[in-house]
């Protein structure tokens, strides 16, 4: 009878906990969800000769970046994906997840630094490495924001269909 009430008390604690536990999720689901709010949304677009890049910001309530950008690199390689990262300073680090239509279903991911200055954005050049399938910029290597190709305009957010 011993074993029985303590199985049964061992039981209901259990099952006590694991609500708890669901709750907790629950709570940290919702606060994570609150924290990736759009707060405000801007976009720029860069020309340099054929090509042509257009990038959708959206600025979240936790501080951090989120988008679109579509690369249009003459003659006809067109990359389409979205952007997540955040400001260092003034500079904006992004991972950039894309297709492109020359590869069909296979999925890139290139890590990005974007200056701002005055009203622009500059796509930077930077030193990239990969290691065990991860892109990364290299931490020791300056990127160079001067002698660069893309640099973002504000311009007006097109709707999409």
């Amino acid at each position: 009878m011993r074993n029985l009430t303590l199985s049964c008390l061992l039981l209901s604690f259990i099952g006590l906990q694991s609500c708890k536990n669901e709750e907790k999720q629950k709570a940290a689901e919702a606060a994570k969800a609150e924290g990736e709010t759009i707060v405000s949304t801007a976009c720029y677009k860069a020309i340099y000769e054929k090509d042509t890049i257009d990038l959708k910001l959206n600025t979240l309530k936790n501080g951090k970046l989120s988008g679109d950008m579509v690369m249009r690199v003459a003659p006809s390689t067109v990359r389409t994906g979205e952007v997540a990262g955040e400001f260092h300073g003034d500079t904006l680090f992004v991972d950039y997840t894309f297709k492109d239509n020359v590869n069909g279903d296979k999925t890139f991911k290139n890590p990005m630094a974007l200056l701002k200055r005055n009203n622009q954005l500059i796509l930077g050049n930077g030193t990239m490495q990969t290691t065990m399938g991860v892109t990364y910029l290299v931490k020791d290597k300056p990127i160079d924001f001067e002698s660069v190709k893309y640099k973002f305009d504000t311009a007006e957010c097109a709707e999409k269909k």
